[in-house]
């Protein structure tokens, strides 16, 4: 178990290059966090209450974004006796929701908050496998679901990001960059760092949608022990398949990070300054759970700025990392590059940037090493299908690594994301406010809304053109 088919450097060298979704396998055989499925969790917790959103199983043409879910706070006892099907006295806030109805997840919990009285369990996660010394489960994230449970498709602003299932299955669809169009995308529900998908990619409305028959997904059903690559922009929409799922993931921080950033700080500032010129009774909740409240126009310039200057600074960095690489070396610059590298951390400031340096050990790849990634029986792609609007063919990875199989369905099932705190409803089988397909309440067919003008204003290609017209004001 702790023979690797590549070293850490090898490792880092393919998640920093790869430019595609692929699964890795035997790299984590030996990590105690294989040990951590719901039941181990349970006793470690001692009783702890951590926040569960619900969802319903039906699969309807709007996604079921997170303002239109319930959200309860119980024991993971209480979620394992909901959801084997033991006697409701046992499933404590869950026995409001029937099983055959409802989903269950626990999301993007924070493993440093969860387990913030037992650090030591930290360790169980090692990342330093994969060629980043240092990061633990304390740079990482929980998620645990029953079956069914989902968030809506979308893509994360910053890093790539590393996935390791621990307990049950689940099923990724994947889509590149390059099919962003064709999802049509919105900021509304509000989250920073998340770009939604209009499209419930498992019941897609094509009249209203038609560009999403040109996406090509790549789907993965990922099984304990394998670890899945999702590269930056990448596209995602995950869907637990067993009674029980657990993962843990951590998101690698990249250089383009910094200009995305200043593109986040301004798609803030528009959003909450327009949404909140709005009548509050109008019911439109388009911030999502996760993001607490809405921030005043003054914290978001200050944001702003500060993604601005910690741009500008990187490139200062970069430039002149360059200047002294070209007078003292390869190695030098070299090891330049890597330390740049570093800095584009989430929310860096200059005191933890140069801490994160100290981690990076490995030379960037070099241009035709990126040509020779060793796909094979421990690394495996995550290949695209054909799109089909009701018969889709999902690509399994076995556990062991071994051929790609392929799976029929007529649908792809139900429905994954990432997050901070939720708002918990009391009120039993009551889903929040619902919202049409263009995340806004339903108004007038000829009346233009609010959040149509938003959807506009920050659609990612717009947000593109102003950050860039902004850093070139800052530069004059």
């Amino acid at each position: 178990e702790d023979v690797k088919p590549f070293t850490p450097e090898k490792t880092k060298e393919i998640v920093m290059s790869l430019q595609q979704p692929a699964v890795f396998c035997k790299m984590a055989g030996n990590w105690p966090a294989l040990h951590w499925n719901v039941e181990y969790l349970s006793a470690v917790l001692e009783g702890k209450t951590i926040q569960f959103r619900l969802g319903l199983k039906t699969v309807d043409l709007v996604p079921q974004f997170e303002t239109s879910c319930s959200y309860v706070e119980a024991t993971l006892e209480e979620f394992l006796a909901w959801s084997c099907g033991q006697p409701s006295c046992l499933s404590g806030p869950f026995s409001c929701y029937d099983y055959s109805k409802y989903w269950a997840y626990a999301d993007y919990k924070y493993i440093a908050r969860i387990f913030e009285d037992k650090p030591e369990i930290f360790q169980d996660v090692r990342w330093s496998d994969f060629g980043f010394p240092g990061r633990s489960g304390k740079e990482s994230t929980l998620w645990i679901g029953s079956e069914g449970a989902n968030t809506p498709c979308h893509l994360d602003s910053y890093g790539c990001n590393l996935v390791l299932q621990v307990q049950g299955r689940k099923r990724w669809h994947l889509f590149p960059p390059g099919d962003t169009s064709f999802l049509y995308p919105t900021r509304i529900p509000y989250e920073e760092s998340s770009i939604f998908s209009k499209v419930n990619i498992a019941n897609p409305d094509l009249k209203r949608f038609p560009e999403f028959r040109n996406s090509t997904a790549h789907v993965v059903t990922l099984s304990p022990g394998q670890v899945l690559l999702v590269p930056r922009h990448w596209w995602h929409y995950v869907e637990s398949i067993d009674p029980v799922t657990v993962s843990i993931n951590s998101w690698i921080e990249l250089d383009a990070d910094h200009e995305a950033r200043v593109e986040e700080a301004i798609t803030r500032m528009l959003v909450c300054a327009i949404k909140s010129a709005e009548n509050p009774s109008d019911g439109d909740l388009w911030l999502n759970p996760t993001e607490v409240e809405a921030t005043s126009h003054e914290i978001n310039l200050q944001y702003l700025n500060k993604a601005v200057s910690a741009y500008l600074k990187c490139q200062e960095t970069s430039v002149s990392g360059q200047a002294r690489s070209s007078s003292s070396g390869a190695k030098q610059k070299t090891n330049t590059s890597c330390k740049r590298k570093r800095r584009e951390v989430f929310g860096c400031e200059p005191e933890s940037c140069i801490l994160l340096n100290q981690e990076c050990d490995f030379p960037a790849p070099k241009a035709e090493e990126l040509q020779k990634i060793p796909f094979g029986p421990h690394l495996i792609q995550v290949l695209p299908q054909s799109h089909k609007t009701s018969v889709v063919g999902a690509v399994a990875v076995e556990s062991d690594g071994g051929d790609l199989l392929q799976e029929n369905e007529e649908h792809f099932g139900k429905l994954q994301s990432k997050r901070k705190r939720l708002l918990v409803s009391n009120d039993c089988e009551t889903a929040a406010h619902q919202m049409d397909s263009d995340c806004s309440p339903c108004t007038s067919q000829t009346a233009l809304s609010t959040n149509d003008l938003l959807d506009c204003l920050v659609n990612p290609r717009v947000i593109s053109l102003v950050a860039q017209l902004l850093l070139e004001r800052m530069r004059v």
